[in-house]
């Protein structure tokens, strides 16, 4: 019978960049998070171009180093080669599991996981008006949200984490020139995290943002960030380790 007190260790990171020549680059940051960690939770980005190539280097280094669940979303960058069900496939056999509006139960705690968009935030958030281009935008942000809302949704689990690549709040991207923000999130994802009481919230995308935000309902939102956490913390392993209960 699943203990309702215990506590669940998720180590998170986003924005690996794994390229042809990483090779070597991510065993110890896995051995790392195996050790101190009971899930591990890949925040999108992580190949360079989105190539096969890059994604059996990764594949390689979790088989050699990786020894807890793993669950995972596409970034931007994943999407560049137009190979996503390839290295869904990769990645799969390595067992990290991509979740693309899908939902997963690890250690008692739900993981509902979707890359998002972007669209920016609060009052300043595009609108669908106007020529045909910049309403297919804002229904991509849109379908994003609801994917993440449906996903939430099928969770039975009394603690739900939600895994994103874009942030759904402007907090943790501050650090950005401002003129990017509406390209490094959008506040539509931030509706159904408040909607279902999300216990926190994994998102990388901006490498010179902020760690920690809150959602306008109270929510724990941590930008993982490879990059941002290495600037932050050069001292320790690059992924961020975070308590929820089961």
């Amino acid at each position: 019978m699943r203990n309702p007190t215990r506590r669940v260790r998720v180590a998170a990171l986003g924005d690996l960049h794994c390229t042809r020549t990483s090779e070597g680059a991510f065993r110890s940051v896995f051995a790392a998070a195996s050790e101190r960690a009971d899930v591990l939770v890949l925040c999108g980005d992580l190949t360079d171009y989105g190539l096969p190539e890059e994604a059996h280097v990764l594949a390689l280094e979790a088989k050699a180093a990786l020894r807890i669940p793993a669950v995972a979303v596409f970034g931007n960058h994943d999407f560049e080669s137009g190979k996503q069900d390839e290295l869904r496939a990769i990645f799969a056999d390595a067992g990290i599991c991509l979740l693309d509006g899908e939902a997963r139960e690890v250690c008692g705690v739900g993981f509902a996981g979707v890359k998002g968009f972007a669209g920016g935030f609060g009052d300043r958030m595009l609108g669908p008006w106007g020529e045909d281009a910049i309403k297919h935008f804002v229904r991509e942000a849109v379908e994003e949200a609801l994917k993440l809302e449906s996903a939430l949704g099928r969770l039975g689990t009394a603690e739900r984490v939600a895994i994103l690549h874009y942030s759904p709040i402007a907090a943790t991207v501050e650090g950005e020139p401002p003129v990017i923000f509406p390209f490094l999130g959008s506040s539509r994802l931030e509706e159904p995290i408040n909607r279902y009481a999300v216990a926190a919230v994994f998102h990388g995308h901006a490498h010179k943002g902020s760690l920690e935000g809150r959602t306008s309902a109270n929510v724990p939102v941590y930008n993982v960030c490879m990059a941002l956490l290495s600037e932050h913390f050069p001292e320790a392993a690059p992924f961020r380790v975070i308590e929820v209960g089961a």
